[in-house]
């Protein structure tokens, strides 16, 4: 989307409309053929795994007694997640997106839907292409209804016909696009098992940046939005939902997109003014290492003894 939609990262292609449906396209066969490579040549001998690793956000109706914003929710998570995972459980794309995608297409005067279409062939190629399925979650939106003109330019953005709202009252600790709101990934994560199937998940990232670099390394931010978002996962594991694995994002701060070094999610803060990098852990550190040897949320005796 960033890359054929908007342009904003490489290879910069303004698409509109088109761009980003066809790139994803592409991208879906060409996991599905890495699936079947390994299956066939290699998974005997090796008992790998092969999966994807998608990102998404939660939507949350504004209005969760009104037809219309639950609608307007799903939605949301079916052109951001499903996406890519409805055709890799399922088979195809989300009726919503192909109904909506080609409705809009109808509208502009085109003969075909800008949403490309799989074969019956590709569609059985695809279908069961994931031995797990990676989740990257940072935050979430209240979404709502919002119709716009046909006239317009035709956008990924627009096909959809919905509006993101956020909470005031939400911390947003980092960027102005991440809000910490720990609740909507156990939802994110309930709504991946009910919908495909319970897949086997591994969280692949989920972290926050800051906003304010404190000299002292004292990111409280980033440890209260970590305890929220592990917890909401662990009650997600009550749900029964299947996480196996979680990787905090990140390590190290380091190079962020079209953001460069200016947005900092690491554990360690890394002086990249100095030619060495020489890095200094942050508070977290500390913070996520008695998580990572309680594997879980240690108990403040034994941490004391």
């Amino acid at each position: 989307e960033k890359g054929y939609e908007t342009g904003e990262h490489a290879p910069g292609l303004k698409l509109s409309g088109c761009g980003a449906y066809k790139a994803a396209h592409h991208i879906i066969k060409t996991h599905a053929k890495v699936w079947h490579s390994y299956n066939n040549t290699w998974r005997s001998e090796q008992q790998g795994m092969v999966g994807i690793s998608l990102t998404s956000a939660w939507g949350e109706p504004v209005d969760p007694h009104s037809q219309t914003d639950r609608d307007a929710a799903e939605r949301y998570i079916q052109f951001h997640l499903g996406w890519f995972a409805n055709p890799i459980y399922k088979g195809d794309y989300p009726e919503v997106m192909k109904n909506y995608v080609g409705r809009k297409s109808a509208q502009q005067g085109l003969g075909t839907s800008r949403l490309p279409t799989f074969s019956v062939q590709e569609k059985a190629y695809i279908k069961g292409t994931s031995d797990f399925l990676g989740i990257g979650h940072f935050t979430t939106r209240y979404v709502l209804q919002k119709s716009f003109p046909f006239l317009q330019v035709p956008s990924y953005h627009t096909d959809s016909d919905l509006a993101e709202l956020v909470d005031p009252k939400w911390p947003a600790p980092g960027p102005k696009w991440l809000y910490s709101v720990p609740w909507g990934f156990r939802r994110l994560l309930n709504f991946i098992k009910t919908q495909y199937g319970n897949p086997l998940i591994y969280v692949t990232e989920n972290g926050v940046s800051e906003k304010v670099q404190c000299t002292q390394l004292c990111d409280e931010c980033r440890i209260e939005y970590l305890k929220g978002y592990i917890n909401e996962i662990l009650k997600a594991l009550n749900d029964g939902v299947n996480v196996r694995g979680y990787t905090a994002w990140s390590l190290l701060d380091k190079f962020e997109w079209n953001q460069g070094f200016s947005e900092r999610f690491g554990f360690y803060h890394i002086d990249f003014k100095n030619k060495n990098k020489p890095r200094y852990p942050k508070a977290s550190v500390d913070y996520y290492r008695k998580i990572i040897s309680a594997n879980g949320f240690p108990n403040s005796r034994e941490v004391m003894s």
